[in-house]
Parts: structure tokens; sequence; C-alpha cells
């Protein structure tokens, strides 16, 4: 096993399942000391929620339902797979038993958290923001990876607020000394067509998203800028997760969509401010397999009885792994689609035709070069679902 890591301290928000879970073990089996971060709820973000087992943090069983809170810190993301429309670039997507699935397609996410504390994790014992994680995901991948005699601590400080976030960059300093690599890849979904989306389902997700990468970043970020002005140069790296949602749209998740853009500009934004510190920044839109794409393209996602599991979400975890190490050194502001063995570079937005005419347009002259300049653009790619 290639130690491409060794000595380096690596924090992954929703580290505890699915995507984030393989993540921290690849980081851990390539020498690093890893910080798993990881509430543990339900698959929309709340306490108590669908998909998170034992009890509500209220005690109640999850039979009776649980009450829903406002969504904070979170899981594991990922991707489910969509129908792009036929015209869809062939290197963009692939046949999957009849479904047509394009790396990094519309999310989902494996284990979701809410501003409430669940069931397994007490109040408590640590910094700002922090909580004592007890029986949770996070502390199983910690024990996980400590039975493979690596290192790692769990955190469970909700990453989408100022203290959690703060109190994540001080759990890898106050347990290892350092911090040298931020994985942001925690959220949840909340699926609505536009006209029926709640803003507090708006809220929510753009919330554990967008403000759930920021954080942490800004958090990391002004302690290797304080580094670099000691004299002391880091060697840093950020890997923030998007979405083949958020690179092309996708039906029913304008909210998910619209977070996952926001991290593609933040991450562009923060590659060209922390460049001067020692930092690197830079994206992946994955696909893979997760309690949620598990269960809406079952068959899709069935792993094969033999040959390549092209859906593992072990099959992510490389780049993300060699992104976060030195030996990327020079790769910054990037997004990657990465689905089974295929890695892509997205190359986003440029300009194409254009026309001056070196004073004002009328309303008809705007329109009739507007659609000449169409006619001599390349035809943009579907929305998902569309």
């Amino acid at each position: 096993m290639s130690r491409i890591c060794e000595g380096r301290v690596v924090v992954v928000t929703g580290g505890g399942r699915g995507l984030g879970r393989a993540h921290a073990l690849a980081f851990a089996a390539a020498g690093a000391k890893v910080v798993v971060n990881d509430l543990g709820v339900g698959l929309d973000g709340v306490v108590g929620g669908e998909g998170s087992g034992g009890e509500a943090a209220d005690g109640a069983p999850r039979s009776q339902g649980a009450v829903r809170r406002p969504a904070g810190d979170v899981a594991a993301d990922t991707q489910r797979p969509r129908q792009p429309a036929s015209d869809s670039p062939p290197r963009q997507r692939r046949a999957v038993d009849g479904r047509s699935l394009r790396g990094g397609g519309a999310a989902g996410s494996t284990e979701e958290a809410a501003g409430g504390i669940p069931a397994g994790v007490t109040a408590g014992g640590g910094p700002a923001g922090d909580v004592v994680v007890g029986s949770s995901p996070a502390q199983h991948v910690v024990d996980e990876i400590r039975a493979a005699g690596g290192e790692a601590v769990a955190h469970g400080g909700d990453v989408a607020t100022s203290a959690g976030a703060a109190s994540l960059v001080a759990a890898a300093l106050e347990t290892y000394g350092r911090l040298d690599t931020l994985v942001n890849n925690a959220g949840f979904l909340r699926d609505r067509m536009l006209v029926n989306l709640d803003e507090d389902d708006w809220d929510a997700v753009v919330r554990v998203h967008l403000k759930g990468h920021f954080l942490p970043l800004k958090h990391a970020a002004a302690h290797w800028r304080a580094a670099a002005k000691a004299g002391r140069s880091p060697v840093a790296r950020i890997v923030n997760t998007s979405s083949g949602a958020g690179l092309s749209g996708s039906l029913g998740q304008g909210n998910y969509s619209a977070a996952k853009a926001g991290i593609v500009g933040l991450t562009l934004v923060a590659a060209a401010e922390l460049a001067r510190y020692g930092v690197q920044v830079n994206a992946i839109a994955p696909a893979a397999r997760t309690r949620m794409t598990e269960r809406a393209f079952a068959e899709s996602m069935t792993a094969p009885e033999a040959g390549f599991d092209a859906m593992a979400p072990e099959n992510v975890s490389p780049l993300v792994v060699w992104l976060g190490s030195a030996a990327s050194d020079g790769v910054t502001g990037r997004v990657f689609e990465v689905e089974g063995g295929r890695i892509t570079v997205m190359e986003g937005w440029r300009a194409g035709p254009t026309v001056d005419k070196g004073a004002r347009w009328t309303p008809e002259e705007a329109g009739e070069v507007a659609v000449k300049l169409l006619g001599e653009a390349e035809v943009p790619g579907a929305v998902y679902g569309a």
C-alpha cells in the first residue's frame, strides 16, 4: 500500500459512512492521521430521521416519529444517477443496466445530521461546539482505522456553525499538533420540485452544503495563514465535494444544485486567495453507491458477483487522497468528475462567440446578434432528469 500521506493530518467531514468513510480509511492506509467528523442521523438531515436507526434525540423510538430540528452537521455526501438527455456527450455518461449515469450526477447522501444531538452522542467534554462521540458512525470508522494499526479520532461538532468548525480544526491541532488536509464531504438532500420546495428545506440544504464547506475551510485557512506568516510554510490541501447537479443542474434538486454550484465558486475563489499561503483547493463531483443510491437505483447500484465494482465508493478515494497529499503540488482550482475507473477534468465556463459593436445596441439589434452568437456556440449539456 502506498504511504503517500505518511505523517499528514487529515480532517474528513461526513466521514462516518459512504464516501466519507472510504476517504477516511484510504487516507489512514496511506499513512495519515485522521479526524473523522460525523453525527450519523437521518437521510434528510433530521435527528431521528429515516435511516438513522436507534432512538431519537428525545428518547422516543424512531417508529413513533422524531421531532424535526434545523439541519446542521451532516453526513458523507455522494451522488445518485440521473437520466441525461440522449445528446449528452458520450464521454460524460455511462450506460448501467439501461440507465445513463454521469459521474457526479444528482446527489444523495449517506449519513446526515441536524442541529440537535443524536442518540449515542452526549454534549460537552471538548472545545466549544464539540461533542463527545459515543457509539457513532464516526467512532466506528475510527475503530476500523485503529484496528488496522492507524491513528484516528472522532469529532461530532456541527460543521455548519462557526463553533463546530473551529472545534474541528482544534481537534486536529490538539490531538496531533498539526493540520495538513481538509476534505469537505458532508451533506444531505431534501428534494422537491421548485414550486413545492419549502423555504426551510432550501435553507437547510444550502446551509449544510455551502456553509458546511465555508466554515471548516475558513477556520483551516486561518490556521494555515498564521503559520505562513510565522515563517512555517504549510503544504496544505483542501478537497471540496461538488456534484454533477452543481455542474449541470438536476430536476427536483434546485436547492442542492444551487448549493453544489456554490461550492464550485467557493473552490475557485479559495484556490486564488489561499495560494500565497501554501494552500491548494480543488473539488470533486463523485458518483458511487451509498445508502440512498442503493435504495433509489437498486438494480444499477448492486455490486457485481465478480469483476470490477464500478459503483464502490472506494473508487473515488484514490484521487481524493492524491489531491490531499504533497504529491499534488501545483494542482489547484480544478474540478474533477470521478466514477468507477474514470476521472474527468471539468473545464467549466469559458468565453464563447462574441461580438463588440463599440456602441450601445438597440433591443432589436441585441436580439439579432444574440441569435447569431447562439447559432455559433456549443449546445449546453442537458439538466439531469430533463
